[in-house]
């Protein structure tokens, strides 16, 4: 079966079919490449991938900063862990519009997310197409907004949520199995909380491409210069003005589907699901270049 690519009924987003993700000619690796720049989100259903093939292919884009990491609600021992337990309070976060790692000093390029386990109901992901989003904005407010730029930090995003620093910690040593490389990072920190967050501008330029994207989500806040009520009001205003049709792509998991998406391009969120089901995804990301992707107050 030859390579198609279907582009989604939306401004983003397109179904990639007829390809192995882990066994990619270079011919193939190019058309994929070349549509994940283009549609900025690509479906590839019943991939089934082993954790060595998702990291394999997550690595012919760069360097992996997530390897093959679960985001489950299920435990190893097979019990489904309870609304409360500090994890799932990191997992009820992401069903807030957001783009992975804008909280780092260096924030994220890619990430990609597959389906070992979907629950019968929700549980869906959906992306917002964050150049369609600038794009449509009127021209005066595009030159408003272009000088802005926005604190990020993961411990802002889940006191919106309720969880205080110290669930957020232990969600993120129970995430990352005691990982230290984050450590130092800050607004995500599982030994800080109080360091000073990564600084982004509300609209950045996409590196290979060159079109412009608004930059926000659940983790921006605190607009320099600007009063903390009005920066929440602006850009809870453009997350809402952003995140709707045609710029909003839904798509319901089977187990085996892998889909991956640019960060530098679309914000994206989960959607609830019964916790009395299991709801098991592996999830892979790869670093941003430094060069484009370094907050502006963390620049060597």
């Amino acid at each position: 079966m030859a390579l198609n690519i279907s582009p989604a009924d939306a401004t983003l987003g397109a179904v990639v079919t007829g390809v192995r993700l882990d066994a990619l000619s270079e011919a193939e690796f190019a058309a994929v490449h070349a549509a994940f720049l283009e549609h900025a989100v690509l479906i590839f259903p019943g991939q089934h991938l082993s954790d060595a093939g998702q990291m394999a292919f997550a690595g012919r884009f760069g360097t992996l900063s997530i390897k093959a990491q679960p985001f489950s609600n299920e435990r190893a021992d097979g019990s489904l862990r309870k609304p409360a337990d500090p994890l799932m309070q990191l997992f009820r976060g992401n069903e807030g519009w957001h783009t992975d790692s804008s909280f780092q000093s260096v924030s994220a390029k890619a990430s990609i997310l597959s389906a070992r386990k979907a629950p019968s109901r929700g549980g869906e992901t959906e992306w917002a197409d964050m150049r369609a989003a600038w794009a449509a904005l009127p021209e005066a407010e595009r030159a408003r907004l272009a000088p802005l730029e926005a604190y990020h930090s993961l411990y802002h995003s889940q006191s919106e949520v309720g969880q205080g620093n110290t669930g957020t910690r232990d969600a993120l040593r129970e995430l990352h199995g005691q990982r230290t490389a984050d450590d130092d990072q800050p607004g995500y920190s599982t030994t800080d909380a109080d360091d000073t967050p990564p600084l982004h501008p509300l609209v950045k330029v996409h590196p290979d491409t060159g079109v412009p994207a608004l930059y926000v989500g659940r983790h921006a806040y605190g607009i320099v210069g600007m009063d903390p009520a009005e920066s929440d009001t602006l850009l809870s205003g453009l997350v809402d003005f952003a995140c709707q049709a045609p710029r909003v792509l839904t798509h319901t998991w089977q187990p085996g589907d892998a889909v991956m998406w640019d960060n530098r391009a679309v914000l994206h969120r989960a959607r609830p699901w019964d916790p009395n089901e299991a709801r098991v995804m592996f999830h892979t990301r790869v670093a941003g270049d430094p060069a484009t992707e370094t907050a502006s107050n963390k620049a060597a």
